[in-house]
Protein backbone atom coordinates (compact mmCIF):
# COMPACT_ATOMS: atom_id res chain seq x y z
CA UNK A 1 0.00 0.00 0.00
CA UNK A 2 2.48 2.23 1.19
CA UNK A 3 4.41 1.47 -2.56
CA UNK A 4 1.33 2.54 -4.24
CA UNK A 5 0.61 6.01 -2.39
CA UNK A 6 4.37 6.48 -3.49
CA UNK A 7 3.43 5.46 -7.14
CA UNK A 8 0.24 7.59 -6.74
CA UNK A 9 2.39 11.03 -5.15
CA UNK A 10 5.04 10.19 -7.85
CA UNK A 11 2.30 10.44 -10.81
CA UNK A 12 0.76 13.47 -9.49
CA UNK A 13 3.64 15.44 -9.08
CA UNK A 14 4.37 14.32 -12.73
CA UNK A 15 1.53 15.57 -14.23
CA UNK A 16 1.65 18.92 -12.19
CA UNK A 17 4.47 19.35 -13.34
CA UNK A 18 3.92 18.34 -17.18
CA UNK A 19 0.67 20.67 -16.76
CA UNK A 20 2.96 23.71 -15.39
CA UNK A 21 5.79 23.44 -18.25
CA UNK A 22 3.39 23.26 -20.96
CA UNK A 23 1.17 26.38 -19.59
CA UNK A 24 4.77 28.58 -19.50
CA UNK A 25 5.82 27.41 -22.86
CA UNK A 26 2.05 28.30 -24.35
CA UNK A 27 2.76 31.68 -23.23
CA UNK A 28 6.54 32.21 -24.81
CA UNK A 29 6.07 34.20 -27.43
CA UNK A 30 8.89 34.39 -30.12
CA UNK A 31 10.78 37.61 -31.59
CA UNK A 32 11.10 38.02 -35.26
CA UNK A 33 13.04 40.56 -37.03
CA UNK A 34 12.46 41.61 -40.49
CA UNK A 35 15.72 42.82 -41.96
CA UNK A 36 16.19 44.35 -45.66
CA UNK A 37 19.01 42.63 -47.63
CA UNK A 38 18.69 44.23 -50.72
CA UNK A 39 21.88 46.38 -51.33
CA UNK A 40 20.03 49.04 -53.63
CA UNK A 41 18.18 51.31 -50.99
CA UNK A 42 18.39 54.57 -53.13
CA UNK A 43 14.91 56.29 -54.00
CA UNK A 44 14.10 56.71 -57.83
CA UNK A 45 13.53 60.61 -57.07
CA UNK A 46 12.14 60.86 -60.29
CA UNK A 47 9.41 58.39 -59.98
CA UNK A 48 9.00 60.21 -56.86
CA UNK A 49 8.59 63.61 -58.30
CA UNK A 50 6.24 62.19 -61.06
CA UNK A 51 4.16 60.87 -58.16
CA UNK A 52 4.08 64.60 -56.45
CA UNK A 53 2.99 66.35 -59.55
CA UNK A 54 0.25 63.54 -60.37
CA UNK A 55 -1.09 64.57 -56.35
CA UNK A 56 -0.70 68.35 -57.34
CA UNK A 57 -2.03 68.26 -61.01
CA UNK A 58 -5.31 66.32 -59.53
CA UNK A 59 -5.49 68.68 -56.78
CA UNK A 60 -5.64 71.30 -59.60
CA UNK A 61 -8.05 70.02 -61.56
CA UNK A 62 -10.56 69.68 -58.60
CA UNK A 63 -13.28 71.30 -59.74
CA UNK A 64 -14.57 74.13 -56.93
CA UNK A 65 -17.63 75.09 -58.63
CA UNK A 66 -19.86 75.13 -62.22
CA UNK A 67 -21.33 77.91 -63.71
CA UNK A 68 -23.92 78.28 -67.31
CA UNK A 69 -23.57 81.05 -69.00
CA UNK A 70 -22.45 82.30 -72.91
CA UNK A 71 -19.52 82.26 -74.59
CA UNK A 72 -18.35 84.64 -76.76
CA UNK A 73 -15.32 86.09 -78.72
CA UNK A 74 -13.68 89.08 -78.79
CA UNK A 75 -10.40 90.97 -80.20
CA UNK A 76 -8.47 93.96 -77.82
CA UNK A 77 -8.89 96.12 -80.65
CA UNK A 78 -12.69 95.90 -80.83
CA UNK A 79 -14.72 99.09 -80.94
CA UNK A 80 -15.51 99.09 -77.33
CA UNK A 81 -11.94 98.00 -76.25
CA UNK A 82 -8.82 99.79 -75.07
CA UNK A 83 -5.98 96.92 -75.65
CA UNK A 84 -5.22 97.08 -71.86
CA UNK A 85 -6.41 93.79 -69.64
CA UNK A 86 -8.98 95.26 -66.89
CA UNK A 87 -7.06 93.28 -63.89
CA UNK A 88 -3.31 93.63 -64.86
CA UNK A 89 -3.13 96.25 -67.24
CA UNK A 90 -1.15 94.68 -70.04
CA UNK A 91 -1.21 95.58 -73.72
CA UNK A 92 -2.57 92.71 -75.79
CA UNK A 93 -2.86 94.82 -78.84
CA UNK A 94 -0.04 92.31 -80.19
CA UNK A 95 -2.54 89.71 -80.49
CA UNK A 96 -1.67 88.36 -76.77
CA UNK A 97 -4.04 85.32 -76.55
CA UNK A 98 -2.15 83.42 -73.80
CA UNK A 99 -0.94 84.05 -70.05
CA UNK A 100 1.99 82.38 -68.00
CA UNK A 101 0.03 80.66 -64.92
CA UNK A 102 2.74 79.72 -62.28
CA UNK A 103 0.11 76.92 -61.14
CA UNK A 104 -1.59 76.23 -64.91
CA UNK A 105 1.12 76.97 -67.02
CA UNK A 106 -0.24 78.44 -70.51
CA UNK A 107 -3.88 79.04 -70.31
CA UNK A 108 -6.68 80.99 -72.41
CA UNK A 109 -7.24 85.02 -71.58
CA UNK A 110 -11.23 85.42 -71.13
CA UNK A 111 -13.18 88.56 -69.51
CA UNK A 112 -15.72 87.98 -66.93
CA UNK A 113 -18.31 90.02 -64.69
CA UNK A 114 -17.33 91.22 -61.41
CA UNK A 115 -18.64 87.99 -60.38
CA UNK A 116 -15.40 85.54 -60.97
CA UNK A 117 -12.61 87.61 -59.71
CA UNK A 118 -9.52 88.33 -61.13
CA UNK A 119 -6.87 85.50 -61.91
CA UNK A 120 -10.14 83.08 -61.81
CA UNK A 121 -9.40 80.06 -63.47
CA UNK A 122 -11.62 78.57 -65.87
CA UNK A 123 -12.16 75.10 -68.08
CA UNK A 124 -14.69 75.20 -70.42
CA UNK A 125 -15.25 72.58 -73.65
CA UNK A 126 -14.56 74.05 -77.16
CA UNK A 127 -13.02 71.61 -79.61
CA UNK A 128 -13.22 74.06 -82.54
CA UNK A 129 -10.30 75.84 -80.84
CA UNK A 130 -8.89 73.34 -79.08
CA UNK A 131 -7.44 70.14 -80.06
CA UNK A 132 -8.01 68.43 -76.72
CA UNK A 133 -11.41 69.29 -76.78
CA UNK A 134 -10.80 71.62 -73.71
CA UNK A 135 -9.79 75.38 -72.41
CA UNK A 136 -8.25 76.13 -69.58
CA UNK A 137 -8.59 80.17 -69.41
CA UNK A 138 -7.90 82.95 -66.85
CA UNK A 139 -10.31 85.79 -65.71
CA UNK A 140 -7.69 89.18 -67.12
CA UNK A 141 -10.54 91.09 -68.24
CA UNK A 142 -13.88 92.45 -67.85
CA UNK A 143 -16.41 93.98 -69.60
CA UNK A 144 -19.28 91.26 -69.88
CA UNK A 145 -22.10 90.63 -67.77
CA UNK A 146 -23.39 88.18 -65.14
CA UNK A 147 -21.80 84.34 -65.80
CA UNK A 148 -20.80 84.84 -69.04
CA UNK A 149 -17.67 84.93 -70.85
CA UNK A 150 -15.36 86.75 -73.35
CA UNK A 151 -12.66 84.50 -75.26
CA UNK A 152 -9.94 86.86 -76.24
CA UNK A 153 -8.96 85.50 -80.06
CA UNK A 154 -6.17 86.59 -82.39
CA UNK A 155 -9.09 87.90 -84.94
CA UNK A 156 -12.84 89.10 -85.81
CA UNK A 157 -13.22 86.05 -87.82
CA UNK A 158 -12.08 83.74 -85.16
CA UNK A 159 -14.38 85.58 -82.80
CA UNK A 160 -17.20 85.24 -85.42
CA UNK A 161 -16.42 81.46 -86.90
CA UNK A 162 -14.98 79.31 -84.03
CA UNK A 163 -16.59 80.66 -81.11
CA UNK A 164 -19.49 82.65 -81.93
CA UNK A 165 -21.97 82.85 -79.52
CA UNK A 166 -22.56 79.22 -77.16
CA UNK A 167 -24.22 78.72 -73.65
CA UNK A 168 -21.88 76.21 -71.84
CA UNK A 169 -20.94 74.92 -68.78
CA UNK A 170 -17.82 75.76 -67.72
CA UNK A 171 -15.62 74.88 -63.72
CA UNK A 172 -14.51 76.98 -61.61
CA UNK A 173 -10.76 75.57 -61.23
CA UNK A 174 -9.50 78.36 -58.70
CA UNK A 175 -11.48 81.26 -57.29
CA UNK A 176 -8.80 84.56 -57.87
CA UNK A 177 -5.10 84.18 -57.25
CA UNK A 178 -4.79 81.55 -54.90
CA UNK A 179 -6.50 77.98 -54.71
CA UNK A 180 -7.93 77.27 -51.39
CA UNK A 181 -9.90 74.42 -51.17
CA UNK A 182 -11.62 75.07 -47.96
Amino acid sequence: MKKMKTLYRAICVTLVIGIILSFQNSCITSVTRATNDNLNKNVDLNAMAKVIQNFRNDDLNTVLDTYYGTLTGYVADCPLCTGYLGCTGQNVLDRTTTYDDPQYGTVRIVASSTSLPCGSIVRFKNSVLSPTGEITAIVLDRGVTGTSLDLLVESVDTALTKVGSKKINYDILRFGWTRDLS
